[in-house]
């Protein structure tokens, strides 16, 4: 068994931790954004042509398989999903089994932001080896996050929650934007740093690890540990396997939370709906707007700035009048931005511009806020294990939300009724939310009902 170490709780020491607790969202979030949404796709298919042409062939090998370029960085994200999906609750059993969140924080941070730095030797054929850097820091980096969000409900009492989340959430959007904003730099104008495109794609993308590496020190020297080590030696194999005992604990002992059930249920549904919006909307302004490649770029820096204000924004919001009633709100606004986006004209940067706006408001508030909801329905002591099954939903998200996406567009070959498909994950999202008893939910986990809910 563990036992609590004395750990000091005034409110001065835990604003310390909630301010180090940022810094991980500012430092991580240049993966997703540098890394993930903008350079790394792109850059690693051309990697994967290149190789194909200079053997005279139509596919690249990829242990004994010949892949298409155009579908090997689809094939390594699917890849690094599953892999996700199955490495995240071990992860999570472990850190609340040990105790030790902030050495298991620091050794995924680095390791992600290793191998990201390591992007910069992805250069002429060497497509294995970016499939293989892309696989561990895709998994180290959830490994990371799923121990970083368990904090949460260490560090912010039930009514400070929402305002924390959101916080962390927005500082994470100011951060990832302004790297963006040096790397998009350099690689419009990439001529008059005397760099080629594919060196401004390599130093873009090994910077974004020195960033995630430099910036998680923060977090690492105000974060504290609250929960010692089992007594006695642990050797590293009775770790993992004490790790995977108490998994299966928790995942057995889920039937007594339905309510807890219920609600990552109703996060993986409208969760569906927002990361396929994000993730379809620059196929959308590409294809059926007819927009070029400058109004999309300038569309995602704008979506990172506003997204900063639209998180504080909803988490002052949800002091006022609930963090469940707010994130209801966000989502019929999502319905309403879904049925936007299905009238927008051909050829509008200005339309296309407004519907960003509108989905970098709700966008943040929408993910802070569930998250701060989850961490009230969670047993304590058990945090990161049931972050683990948080962050598995939006894994699923990416897989459900494309799926149907990918089957409208196969039954119309219609760009306008695949994005207008999406409502329904808002609609049945919403309804399953609101049907859920939240202050009950709250009281079977044994935690404290907030002020507001």
């Amino acid at each position: 068994m563990t036992s609590a170490q004395a750990v000091e709780e005034s409110p001065a020491s835990r604003l310390r931790e909630q301010r180090g607790w940022y810094f991980y969202d500012w430092a991580n979030s240049a993966f997703p954004t540098t890394v993930l949404t903008v350079f790394l796709g792109p850059y690693l298919t051309t990697i994967a042509e290149t190789a194909a042409s200079a053997q005279g062939r139509a596919y690249v090998d990829v242990l004994g398989f010949d892949v298409r370029p155009s579908a090997y960085y689809s094939f390594v994200v699917g890849v690094a999903a599953i892999l996700q999906i199955i490495l995240m609750p071990i992860v999570g059993a472990l850190a609340d089994h040990t105790g030790r969140k902030k050495e298991l924080l620091a050794l995924f941070a680095y390791l992600g932001a290793g191998a990201t730095l390591c992007f910069w030797f992805v250069a002429g054929g060497r497509y294995l080896l970016g499939g293989a850097l892309f696989l561990v820091s895709s998994v180290a980096f959830a490994a990371a996050f799923v121990i970083y969000n368990s904090f949460l409900p260490e560090i912010a009492t039930a009514d400070e929650r929402d305002r924390v989340s959101a916080q962390g959430w927005g500082f994470g959007y100011l951060g990832g934007g302004l790297l963006l904003a040096v790397h998009l730099g350099l690689f419009l104008y990439h001529e008059s740093f005397g760099v080629t495109e594919g060196d401004a794609v390599r130093i873009a993308l090994a910077s974004a690890g020195l960033w995630w590496g430099g910036f998680t020190v923060i977090p690492l020297l105000r974060l504290r540990n609250r929960h010692a080590a089992p007594s006695g030696a642990e050797t590293a194999g009775r770790a993992v396997t004490g790790s995977l005992r108490q998994l299966g604990r928790t995942i057995r002992e889920l039937r007594r939370y339905p309510l807890t059930l219920g609600f990552l249920v109703a996060y993986l549904i409208y969760n569906d709906g927002v990361q396929t919006v994000i993730s379809f909307s620059a196929t959308y302004a590409d294809k059926e707007l007819g927009l070029d490649q400058k109004t999309r770029i300038t569309a995602i820096l704008m979506v990172q700035f506003v997204a900063f204000f639209g998180a504080l924004l909803l988490g002052r919001l949800a002091a006022s009048y609930g963090a469940k009633r707010v994130v209801m709100v966000a989502l019929v606004a999502w319905i309403a931005v879904v049925a936007v986006a299905y009238f927008l004209p051909r050829g509008s940067a200005a339309a296309f511009y407004g519907l960003g706006f509108a989905i970098a408001i709700v966008m943040g508030g929408t993910q802070a806020l569930s998250r701060s909801l989850f961490s009230h329905v969670i047993p304590r002591g058990k945090e990161a294990e049931y972050y683990s099954l948080y962050e598995i939903s939006d894994k699923g998200a990416t897989f459900l939300g494309s799926f149907t996406l990918g089957l409208a567009l196969q039954l119309t070959d219609s760009y306008r009724l695949g994005i207008i498909s999406l409502v329904i994950f808002f609609v049945l999202g919403l309804v399953l939310l609101a049907l859920i008893d939240l202050p009950k939910a709250i009281r079977a986990a044994g935690n404290q009902v907030p002020e507001r809910i």
